[in-house]
């Protein structure tokens, strides 16, 4: 059984490999070892919640071990990056031959790089309207939400994502958010930089 596991898990790994190959950037594709859930990530491809091979299994996981008769295919349910970006997510289970569960191959689909795309195709077929950028004037009561919210909306501006703009346009983003007073908001700096995925002292560099 344990060569047939073992086959089955590099079956699942060159097609976790490829699929994240298809949609670079975009979707986290991770296969799990369901038989050491204490090491459980095998392979993880764009990776984009900050995991490595090694880590342990997910809640998911752990219910799929516990009980045999969890669904094989779990497709499509909300769930969240650490940095609180939204994704949509896929599980499908694997079975060796005796019906049990020894690997998971999951896809987490980054929704928030989808938010500019939609906001810049909004812009492009509006009529009759004027379109500004005007902040709030209140600064500290600003969350994180609608900071994320202006940050992919001057990325769009550029038709680009936060993560995929240039240095120099970094720069220029975050300077621009400097000077409209974001810094203010608590834990401005940090959500700043998960969006643009630098450190948190780049992007004080930038501001200078």
């Amino acid at each position: 059984m344990g060569s047939e596991d073992e086959h089955l898990l590099g079956e699942a790994e060159k097609i976790a490999v490829a699929l994240g190959k298809m949609f670079p950037g975009l979707c986290e594709v991770v296969l799990h070892d369901l038989r050491d859930p204490d090491h459980a990530i095998r392979v993880i491809e764009n990776n984009l919640s900050g995991r490595a091979p090694g880590d342990p299994a997910t809640e998911l996981g752990l219910a799929r071990i516990a009980d045999p008769r969890y669904p094989d295919v779990v497709q499509n349910y909300p769930n969240r990056f650490p940095d609180g970006r939204p994704a949509k997510s896929t599980s499908i289970g694997i079975r060796n031959s005796a019906g049990e569960y020894i690997a998971a191959l999951c896809l987490n689909l980054d929704v928030s790089v989808l938010s500019p795309v939609a906001l810049a195709l909004a812009n492009l077929v509006a009529t009759g309207t004027e379109h500004g950028a005007e902040p709030p004037e209140t600064l500290r009561a600003r969350r994180a939400r609608e900071l994320r919210g202006t940050v992919e909306e001057l990325a769009a501006r550029r038709g680009a994502t936060p993560r995929s703009l240039g240095r120099d346009a970094k720069r220029e983003l975050v300077r621009h958010l400097h000077d409209e007073g974001w810094f203010d908001a608590r834990d401005a700096a940090q959500t700043i930089a998960d969006l643009l995925g630098v450190s948190r002292a780049t992007v004080y560099n930038y501001t200078k």
